[in-house]
């Protein structure tokens, strides 16, 4: 099982010139301890769980560029860009740059956006789901030409490119892997079978099952072997110190409004092994854990718990 860090929220309790010192000792305790790779959310505002927009957020591939200069291994990508805030060429641009000053270390996580209240309040168009996921399956296949060909062209009904250069190329041979999120059964998880080198997936064991089964129908039907793609899943991970915190944590988690507890995992060291070995048991091979109120030491305990299991 590998794993992966997710920074969801920059409230951390400092001075925002501060701040990003306070991301780099998060993401030098991942790379220290058992963790592969950092991913940051592609929002300008924070999510309404975390806060909302009254709380602080940071420009995902700003920063990750900063990262890039101040971690030596870790892999970098956002879960997941929104398809509507970059035009395609430009986005392929932008994680081509990062490939380059991280030494080939960077991925590009991508999906149909969902966040109309940034949108709204940015000024970026929100079209309906529909027309979302038409502009993601023709974004993802123009950053795929612009990492692997030398002049792609591609023409589609939302985004088009003629002999586009892309100078300098990817450091990784045949571009940054593509990650493309969410579940959806009749359109993303044929996406990702087409098109995808990673798939994120949200939920528990049967639900996880159930949708690596429904992607290795897609791989069949488009004549793909489910080998080539790497399946992750995202959680929000809480490490307690005993059975009684575990209970009183779940029973809070299933208790609040509106919280879906299958994205959670909790329990004590063993029961977070446990429960990681279920997941791989089901097919995950990718475990990507956020942890909005924990500091370093939280998240060198996990890396070393969990890395290279």
């Amino acid at each position: 099982m590998r794993i992966g860090l997710q920074i969801p929220n920059f409230t951390l309790g400092v001075p925002d010139d501060q701040l990003f010192e306070a991301v780099v000792q998060l993401a030098s305790a991942a790379e220290d301890s058992g963790f592969e790779s950092l991913w940051v959310m592609d929002h300008y505002y924070q999510l309404p769980a975390l806060g909302g927009p009254s709380q602080p957020m940071l420009e995902a591939y700003t920063l990750l560029g900063g990262l890039a200069a101040r971690t030596r291994r870790l892999r970098l990508g956002t879960m997941v860009t929104g398809v509507t805030y970059r035009n395609p060429a430009l986005l392929a641009k932008i994680v081509t740059t990062l490939d380059v000053i991280s030494a080939g270390r960077a991925m590009l996580g991508i999906g149909a956006a969902w966040y109309d209240v940034e949108h709204e309040g940015l000024g970026v168009d929100f079209p309906p789901v529909g027309e979302r996921m038409d502009r993601l399956e023709e974004a993802v296949q123009i950053c795929r030409a612009m990492f692997r060909d030398e002049r792609p062209t591609f023409e589609g009904r939302y985004y088009s490119i003629h002999e586009a250069s892309n100078l300098p190329r990817p450091v990784q041979p045949g571009g940054p892997p593509i990650l493309i999120g969410g579940g959806g059964e009749k359109r993303t998880l044929r996406l990702v079978a087409r098109y995808g080198d990673y798939c994120n997936i949200f939920g528990d064991v049967a639900t996880v099952r159930h949708k690596i089964a429904v992607l290795h129908e897609h791989c069949e039907a488009v004549g793909r072997d489910p080998a080539a793609i790497t399946v992750s899943r995202l959680s929000t991970l809480v490490v307690t110190d005993s059975a009684e915190e575990t209970a009183t944590t779940w029973e809070f988690l299933r208790s609040a409004p509106g919280m879906d507890s299958s994205g959670f995992n909790v329990g004590t060291e063993a029961e977070i092994v446990a429960q990681v070995e279920e997941l791989a048991a089901a097919g995950v091979q990718y475990c990507i854990f956020n942890m909005p109120t924990s500091g370093a030491d939280a998240v060198r305990r996990v890396g070393e718990l969990l890395g290279g299991r």
